[in-house]
């Protein structure tokens, strides 16, 4: 199903609650855990939608950034939340997906201690340079890593992030020598490649537009499957010659195990309606992200999908923490 095919349908079907679970939750304030630094694009959407939850619900929702472990730090504080609603994790395709698989070592498996809320948005990579970079096409870039003794670095949020997974799946599909610079978040990336530290960086579109229009970064492509709405000129990676590639990072809402269905369903509602508010859909829009909201049943069965997608990607790359 198309994306916009997908919005369009799920916008539409509201949830059926009983009216004690809409009344009930939440009744203090509720932290949503983003675990990444601050200015990536999982920071960035948990801003923009948090006021809007807390205009529906008259409670604060405030945004709280635990960085650090390729987002395991962050996970690990929303785990062992007490499952009553009050601390909510903002997870993503890195937290959920690429590092589980790729670490190993959390101690626990992520799909079976949270509990689905909702899906919110489908958020781009991009492949973005330094402008002294001297490649202004991904062609010319990959010609440029090639004749490069050693090959070139680049830029990621993280170990595991889905932004790290976008440069690895690069390399596995073109053979080059790309090595990962792992950061802790979006943020400190995008501040390297300003200063030039890191000629390459994979990252979320959002973080990078407005650096990109004020000509102080340059995105190349867009490793999505298809090109988006906000940036139609940009080609995607596999336009640009590279076979079989596409990387999908998304920002959803989850919450600790044994988290009572009639607040996981709440929640689900509380999110589709924040994300069809105009200024929220706009910003999203301006930002190159587009909503995807599912209910939490459908988010459950989205993120093991993708588990078995990239299980025997990760194992063909090699992609390991050191």
């Amino acid at each position: 199903m198309q994306r916009r095919t997908l919005l369009a349908a799920t916008l539409s079907a509201p949830l059926a609650l009983p009216a004690r679970a809409q009344d009930s939750w939440p009744q203090r304030p509720v932290s949503l855990l983003v675990p990444w630094a601050p200015g990536g694009s999982n920071d960035i959407v948990a801003r923009l939608v948090a006021p809007q939850l807390e205009g529906r619900t008259g409670q604060p929702f405030v945004v709280e950034n635990r960085p650090g472990g390729g987002g395991s730090i962050g996970m690990g504080v929303a785990m062992r939340a007490r499952p009553d609603g009050q601390a909510l994790l903002v997870s993503s395709a890195s937290n959920h997906v690429f590092h589980p698989l790729i670490s190993g070592e959390l101690g626990y498996d992520v799909r079976e201690a949270f509990e689905a809320m909702a899906m919110w948005v489908d958020v781009p990579n991009v492949v973005v340079v330094n402008p002294a970079v001297p490649a202004r096409t991904l062609p010319e870039l990959l010609d440029l890593v090639r004749r490069t003794r050693g090959g070139m670095s680049f830029g990621s949020s993280g170990v595991g992030s889905s932004n790290h997974l976008a440069g690895e799946l690069l390399r596995l599909r073109t053979g080059l020598d790309l090595t990962h610079v792992p950061y802790r978040g979006g943020g400190p990336v995008l501040s390297d490649l300003i200063a030039g530290t890191i000629p390459i960086g994979m990252m979320n579109l959002p973080t990078v537009i407005p650096p990109a229009e004020a000509g102080r970064v340059r995105i190349l492509a867009v490793c999505t499957a298809e090109r988006v709405s906000l940036r139609p000129d940009l080609p995607t990676v596999m336009e640009a010659g590279v076979p079989d590639y596409a990387v999908r990072s998304w920002t959803g809402l989850f919450a600790p195990k044994g988290t009572p269905p009639a607040i996981l369903r709440r929640g689900a509602e509380l999110s589709r309606e924040a994300l069809t508010a105009p200024q929220v859909q706009s910003r999203l829009r301006e930002t190159g992200s587009e909503v995807i909201w599912m209910d939490g049943a459908r988010t459950d069965a989205f993120v093991r999908d993708e588990y078995a997608r990239w299980a025997p990607i990760i194992r063909a790359a090699n992609v390991k923490i050191e």
